[in-house]
């Protein structure tokens, strides 16, 4: 009898960053001047070479070869040379830069100065070893080491990193929305020594998931929350379909939505925040046994089903703990929200916790938490919009995404939204 070949899983040495390519001499010189100072920057042993090679190409065109006479209109000639240095892989390396003279003064040469790195430019590979894990007084000690190179002092890389992150926060804040069509929103705050960063993590109609926006406040208050709601929608976020707004429970962030979107938005508590303010009434020993309790009923599939279970547990707990019945009478019928729209067992997986952003405030974490002391708000906002960016492509699609028309068009129904536009779903 003929074996089964068995299945096996690819190891981490079977990977591979993307398909391997070769170039020759010819293939370089003929790219594109871009294109060729980029290959130069990635090969250290042989870039110095080409560096001076390119330099002396540009001269070769602004002032023709060297001791050659010159025909009638070409003024510009050889001056010399000055100290300068160029970018590779992270470091700075010495070289002479040839100088060129014309009619109106000194001409600068244009693949130097993309080669010394034009103002604002940063090293991608400085800006992510910062952000994942090298510290900048430690920068200099672990990055590359290449003989000749000029070593890049702490200061230095603190430097090089708050443009790259001065720059991903400005893309942040500025990022068009209007190209996103959101079909939930998640709101959660996140602490940041003593402020509080309330996240915006939206959910298109097929599943990906994109950071909105952030604003720094001291506690979620709904006037806060407001006014940064309304500047997503100053920069194109449309909800006029409709969406589910998810949120942990906070008076703040419901009105903050609910005036900001008015008749657009549906709010979903996070159930699972519900429970543990439920039983964090009651005594230790006890809570294990309602938690259960209360993660039963909210499984049930449908509304009905949801709605008596927890009613019986009310009156159970009418007779033990009066404080923690106020707990669940308050804003029970939101964290029903899905079970009443018809749609938990399809998308409550997802959205019925505000874990989605959880997730993320503990990848931001990863990310920031080794900040010792925070100096002022800049600083704090441009290590988060950096973190988030850098977290953005890793984030998988919703689970149930499927299902999102489905969602939209119980929203739809629910608040008496009649878009023509938006093409009504019907169930499998």
């Amino acid at each position: 009898m003929r074996r089964v070949p068995q299945l096996v899983r690819r190891g981490k040495k079977d990977r591979r960053m993307g398909e391997p390519s070769e170039l020759d001499w010819e293939a370089i010189e003929a790219m594109n001047s871009e294109a060729r100072i980029e290959l130069i920057q990635a090969l250290i042993p042989v870039a110095l070479a080409e560096v001076g090679r390119t330099l002396g190409e540009e001269v070769e065109r602004l002032a023709g070869q060297r001791h050659v006479r010159k025909g009638e209109g070409e003024d510009y000639y050889r001056h010399g040379s000055n100290p300068g240095s160029v970018r590779l892989g992270g470091q700075r390396h010495p070289v002479r830069v040839p100088r060129v003279r014309g009619p109106d003064g000194e001409v600068r040469l244009e693949s130097y100065d993309r080669l010394h790195g034009a103002a604002g430019e940063v090293d991608e590979g400085l800006f992510r070893k910062v952000l994942l894990g090298i510290s900048c007084r430690d920068y200099e000690a672990a990055a590359e080491a290449v003989p000749g190179a000029i070593g890049l002092s702490k200061s230095t890389v603190s430097r090089e990193f708050k443009k790259a992150t001065a720059r991903q926060l400005k893309a942040f804040q500025e990022r068009d929305l209007s190209q996103y069509d959101v079909v939930a929103v998640f709101l959660d705050g996140k602490s940041f020594a003593e402020d509080q960063m309330v996240l915006a993590l939206g959910s298109t109609l097929d599943g990906h998931k994109v950071f909105l926006g952030f604003v720094q406040t001291d506690t979620e208050n709904a006037r806060a929350i407001t006014i940064f709601l309304r500047g997503l929608v100053d920069r194109g976020l449309d909800l006029s379909a409709g969406a589910l707004v998810v949120i942990d429970g906070s008076k703040g962030l419901k009105a903050g939505a609910e005036a900001a979107f008015p008749g657009q938005v549906l709010i979903q508590r996070c159930q699972w925040h519900k429970r543990e303010n439920v039983v964090s009434y009651l005594p230790r020993k006890e809570q294990q046994f309602w938690r259960g309790r209360l993660q039963r009923a909210y499984q049930r599939p449908t509304y009905e089903e949801a709605k008596r279970d927890l009613n019986a547990i009310r009156t159970e707990l009418e007779e033990l703990n009066q404080s923690a019945v106020a707990s669940l009478d308050e804003g029970l019928e939101e964290t029903l929200t899905l079970h009443r729209l018809g749609v938990f067992p399809l998308v409550g997986r997802s959205l019925k916790t505000t874990n989605v952003v959880e997730s993320v405030n503990a990848q931001a974490e990863q990310r920031c938490g080794r900040v010792d002391h925070w100096k002022n708000s800049n600083q704090k906002q441009r290590w988060l919009a950096a973190a988030l960016l850098d977290i953005e492509p890793r984030l998988r699609r919703l689970l149930g995404y499927r299902h999102l028309p489905l969602l939209r068009a119980a929203i739809q129904k629910e608040l008496g939204i009649s878009r023509p536009d938006c093409i009504t779903p019907t169930a499998a």
